[in-house]
């Protein structure tokens, strides 16, 4: 593992990752910085914990309406095929348990 400090919102913190890793948590450190120090510029919200967590809420909708660049899955949104998956897990169970409880 590799120690990298890093500084967000003008707090550091140190952080451990795989020298493999570096680059993408660098630039994760990054988006999240710029994405705080907007919702900070906004003047709405003032504490650093809201902005982190209005910051962490923006970040996540960009996550789940992220789509696919290319193929059978590129007019799918993330958020959209993550419920999809969840749908069938459910019927799976309800399956599954009607299998399982059924006369014997």
């Amino acid at each position: 593992m590799e120690r990298i400090d890093v500084s967000i919102l003008g707090r550091d913190y140190s952080l451990a990752c795989l020298p493999s890793e570096k680059e993408a948590l660098l630039a994760a450190v990054r988006h999240v910085d710029q994405r705080m120090l907007a919702v900070k510029g906004s003047g709405k919200v003032s504490s650093n914990e809201r902005i982190a967590v209005m910051a962490a809420i923006q970040i996540a909708g960009e996550l789940l309406t992220m789509r696919a660049p290319d193929g059978p899955l590129s007019n799918v949104a993330l958020g959209d095929f993550k419920r999809k998956i969840e749908g069938m897990h459910e019927m799976l169970d309800q399956v599954a348990g009607l299998k399982t409880s059924g006369p014997t």
